[in-house]
């Protein structure tokens, strides 16, 4: 279970869902780069997935995303009754130090809904050379056994840490049956860095056999683009310094 806010004043984060999840959620969170949300919003529009839920956000700072006039949830979970995925698409950049709050929610939410497992999309901001421009993994063994080790070519990350809703959702993952796996990968400052979410729509793709075509990315990224300019500004101001080398190797 979630651990109870230590004042009234601790925001508050909750998943309100109006259909039964699929097996598999695969999450995007806004972060350096956008690799990852621009990979899960590309999935929900290339996948035709229904907005079916969304989490709320009590007690801090917030965001109300719209297009064309129209509003939407800063966090948002999609779904597909064919399907046996859901997508957590999460445009609300939420601090590390409120990252564990979410993942609480998040894990809270899955273990009620029968969810087996939780797969992370996400650009870090390591210095590589060419050679590191692919996927690599940090995942529980239940998740490595049933998704990796028969399946796409995903080296595991050598070392480091993680930490956020990232951190929360692997640790919850370590002792429970809940298989948890990050899918990174390495990302350059622009934003959103398209290469790599392409790196992580391939990845995703292989993994759960979606049929998706990522070829189309380039053109839909441009979109998302002017979308989340002033999000990446937001972000990269609040990106601490030293990030490159502190958090992988």
């Amino acid at each position: 279970m979630s651990r109870p806010p230590a004042d009234p004043t601790t925001p508050r984060f909750s998943v309100e869902h109006d259909t039964e999840p699929g097996g598999t959620l695969i999450a995007g969170f806004s972060s350096f780069g956008l690799a990852g949300l621009t990979a899960v919003d590309y999935l929900v529009d290339d996948l035709d997935l229904e907005e079916t839920g969304h989490v709320r956000i009590d007690g801090a700072p917030s965001i109300t995303p719209f297009t064309k006039g129209t509003p939407r949830h800063p966090i948002r979970l999609y779904t597909d009754s064919d399907r046996d995925i859901t997508v957590l698409v999460a445009e609300q950049f939420v601090p590390p130090f409120l990252g564990e709050l979410l993942a609480d929610a998040l894990l809270d939410w899955t273990e009620a809904n029968e969810v087996d497992e939780i797969a992370v999309l996400a650009g870090v901001p390591v210095a590589h050379g060419p050679d590191a421009h692919r996927t690599f993994h940090v995942a529980t063994e239940d998740y490595r056994a049933a998704r990796l080790d028969d399946g796409p070519d995903v080296p595991a990350m050598e070392s480091g840490f993680l930490d956020g809703a990232n951190a929360g959702l692997l640790e919850r993952g370590i002792d429970s049956p809940l298989g948890v796996g990050v899918l990174v990968t390495p990302v350059h400052a622009q934003a959103p860095d398209v290469d790599a979410a392409v790196r992580l729509v391939d990845t995703a793709n292989a993994t759960y056999d979606l049929g998706v075509d990522a070829a189309p990315l380039e053109a839909f990224a441009e979109e998302i683009r002017r979308r989340y300019e002033d999000l990446a500004e937001r972000i990269e101001e609040r990106e601490p310094e030293g990030s490159y080398d502190r958090m992988y190797m």
